[in-house]
């Protein structure tokens, strides 16, 4: 399933916003599908020689984690339950952040509060038939990460929580800005596996509409168009976001993360680059069907146009023939039948002859 998604989760979007209409800002309503699991809530706090990892029911039970000088990641996978989120209130939380977060229809972004960044993110899950899309959410502070998942595909950072489980790279000896930028860098890794699969696709749906050009072609164009849009939607609001991160307009960026930063905005860059390649190759796989289409009814046109022009005189000589009159002298031959099929049977291919000679068939 796409970013787009099905008709009955476009339509569970639009009645979240429908019955958002007219309540004041601030107010927090899921719009988004609903994952059918619990929502999760897991801290990690972890220096370069320590790691505490826990799973708890409530985000109030990790704030004391917060205040202390080590790093404090705190995950939330699932955003249908509101009263959950609500608690990131009373840690001094905009309630325009709050509202942000639990509306999964949001643009890529970055808002600077001061003492805390928020980010919003598309991550692109692979599938079999294209990708699934979910809206990630961090909310960046001077020690600590809070993300936020739809939880829909189940956990999209376990990567990262191996990365620190296992103090692979320089993660645990790094501040929380370090570990945005990883977040943040595996999302965007993501956007590069959803794009050489789709660039699978398009080549063989190039090699098919040189082939075949059927309906089922035509929806499988239509769906890649779809898909990529999607992609470009999400890619491009990236560029801005990763710009800014990249260029330290927070004091909570440090020197040395926003040289990683700056490279993830490179591969940004390069998927942009790959999208609008993609839009390109669609577009010229279009023109490629329609001139298919054009070329396969100019053939059907000149075949029909041939036996009609053979007909004709053919025609002609039948309805001489097949006249009435009384005095026709070919009527008492004795082999007028035959010399008349054998003459009609000369001219089509004679015809056939001149068409062949002036290269028409």
């Amino acid at each position: 399933m796409t970013e787009t998604g099905t008709a009955d989760e476009r339509e569970a979007v639009v009645r979240s916003r429908s019955a958002k209409s007219g309540l004041p800002p601030g107010t927090l309503v899921h719009i988004g599908e609903k994952s059918d699991r619990e929502i999760r809530i897991s801290v990690l706090d972890y220096g370069e020689g320590r790691l505490e990892e826990r799973e708890i029911t409530s985000l109030k039970d990790s704030f004391y984690y917060m205040d202390t000088d080590t790093v404090t990641w705190i995950d939330v996978e699932g955003l249908h339950e509101i009263e959950i989120i609500q608690k990131l209130g009373e840690q001094g939380v905009h309630p325009l952040v709050l509202e942000d977060i639990v509306n999964t229809a949001q643009r890529p972004k970055i808002e600077d509060y001061g003492e805390y960044l928020y980010i919003v993110l598309r991550m692109l899950h692979p599938t079999d038939s294209g990708f699934r899309s979910e809206q990630v959410s961090l909310v960046t502070g001077r020690n600590f990460v809070i993300s936020f998942q739809e939880g829909i595909t189940g956990d999209a950072f376990r990567k990262v929580k191996e990365r620190i489980r296992g103090n692979k790279g320089r993660i645990r000896s790094m501040g929380a800005d370090y570990l945005a930028y990883s977040l943040i860098d595996l999302v965007v890794d993501d956007y590069f596996t959803v794009l050489e699969g789709m660039g699978e696709r398009i080549e063989d749906l190039e090699e098919r509409v040189l082939t075949e050009a059927t309906t089922a072609t035509t929806r499988v164009l239509q769906q890649l168009k779809r898909e990529l849009i999607a992609v470009r939607r999400s890619v491009w609001p990236l560029r801005e976001l990763l710009a800014a991160l990249g260029r330290r307009e927070s004091s909570l960026i440090s020197d040395q993360v926003a040289v990683y930063l700056r490279d993830v905005y490179d591969h940004v860059v390069e998927l942009i680059d790959t999208v609008e390649a993609d839009r390109e190759m669609l577009a010229g796989i279009h023109d490629i069907y329609l001139s298919t289409l054009s070329n396969r009814m100019n053939e059907i046109i000149k075949f029909l146009t041939i036996i009609g022009t053979i007909f004709i005189p053919l025609t002609f000589i039948a309805g001489v023939y097949g006249m009435n009159f009384e005095h026709m002298p070919e009527l008492h031959w004795r082999y007028g039948y035959f010399g008349v099929l054998i003459l009609m049977l000369l001219v089509a291919l004679s015809l056939l002859g001149f068409f062949k000679h002036k290269k028409w068939l």
